[in-house]
């Protein structure tokens, strides 16, 4: 079962998401060249957003999880520095080893790059360095943490739950977009939500921006600016595509089987799926805030359900919008594309008895068999079709 949510978002002069050389990043896309906004950098804002408005377990991307997120918490807890010390870099060590990192750890605990955790691996690791302590001298410690560290090899989410920790994956951002690594100890999770990178249906139109600053001490001594920049600004309407895995998404939210999870407790997915989308549509990936204000909303958004394999509907623009072509609506016209584009592919492949699609929209709904609903009420009839009355 999968949710595809297509949108559809304009944004004035702005620079969403910037290349190595601060140039507005962009793609080739039907021999034109489009903006666009990757999709890590819109998940990055999503992310930070939905942190914000959940109450739900959620993880930590850093390089510095085992000093702040398990050291200090020894510390605190009473535990004398140096021997804390000398057990987490054992732990840490034995661990990033055993994930084929030999090298990934320097002695001040700082991995060589991010990497995402959840709470429950940072309570898991403290209580077993803490039993660890426990075992009487230093020596005996760091054997029973190797003892600990060849067990994690077998089965580390099975490890958590005997422990009581019933959520292994990393947080509900790790729930959500997976956590990529290669050892069974730091649990790899798939990630059930796939994001596009956002591009414009049109062909790209950006403009170099020049700016200047005073220096407002020395506005006698200096005829001109002192200070002289740039940046490329751009505009336009972009298409964005997600498409849910839904049962993998239950799977790493209860560690159930793939096949068992129309027999979850769908609370939790309901809630995360919910403020996904709402994140999808209002969140805007943007730099320079203070310089562009980029913020706008999606103002037509498809939601699709089905068990059919995913397709986005990237190809609509694979021709680029004509904007303003006939005195149109561009946002008409974007959403017309995608309708036509759907009408030839279910020409072609037939629909799906169990596939379902809302549209919500500020403009003329582009199918003219459809009615346009309010978001949340999309949302709502999405979420029943995944999970009808047990939400």
């Amino acid at each position: 079962m999968f949710l595809q949510v297509h949108f559809l978002t304009s944004y004035h002069a702005s620079l969403l998401n910037r290349d190595d050389a601060g140039l507005a990043k962009r793609i080739s896309f039907g021999g034109v060249p489009r903006l666009r906004v990757s999709s890590q950098a819109q998940k990055r804002h999503w992310r930070e957003w939905m942190i914000d408005q959940s109450n739900m377990p959620c993880g930590v991307r850093s390089r510095h999880f085992f000093d702040r997120a398990v050291l200090q918490r020894l510390i605190e807890g009473g535990m004398n520095e140096v021997t804390a010390r000398a057990l987490t870099l054992h732990l840490a060590k034995g661990i990033l080893k055993s994930a084929g990192g030999k090298d990934a750890l320097d002695d001040t605990l700082a991995m060589k790059q991010p990497v995402l955790f959840g709470k429950p691996e940072a309570d898991y690791f403290v209580e077993l360095i803490k039993e660890a302590d426990r075992q009487g001298d230093e020596k005996a410690a760091k054997s029973y943490l190797d003892e600990q560290i060849s067990e994690m090899k077998k089965n580390f989410k099975a490890l958590l739950r005997q422990a009581g920790i019933n959520d292994p994956a990393a947080g509900f951002e790790g729930a959500l977009f997976g956590r990529f690594v290669t050892s069974d100890i730091l649990a790899r999770v798939d990630a059930p939500v796939h994001v596009a990178h956002a591009f414009t249906t049109h062909a790209l139109d950006t403009e170099v921006d020049f700016f200047t600053v005073v220096d407002d001490l020395a506005k006698d001594e200096e005829t001109g600016a002192a200070h002289a920049n740039d940046m490329e600004l751009g505009a336009g309407i972009f298409y964005g595509y997600v498409a849910v895995d839904v049962p993998l998404l239950l799977q790493n939210l209860t560690g159930c089987e793939r096949g068992q999870w129309r027999a979850q407790d769908s609370k939790d997915a309901s809630a995360l799926l919910t403020l996904l989308v709402r994140a999808i549509t209002q969140v805007s990936p943007g730099a320079k805030l203070g310089a562009t204000a980029p913020h706008a909303r999606a103002e037509c958004v498809v939601f699709e359900t089905g068990t059919a394999q995913p397709r986005s509907l990237a190809n609509a623009f694979l021709s680029p919008v004509k904007l303003g072509e006939k005195g149109a609506h561009p946002m008409v016209q974007s959403a017309g594309a995608m309708a036509q584009y759907i009408k030839g592919l279910e020409s072609m492949y037939g629909k799906g008895k169990d596939e379902n699609r809302y549209i919500a929209t500020t403009q003329p709904a582009p199918w003219t068999d459809q009615t346009t609903l309010a978001l949340e009420e999309a949302i709502e009839k999405s979420l029943n079709d995944l999970f009808g009355d047990k939400q």
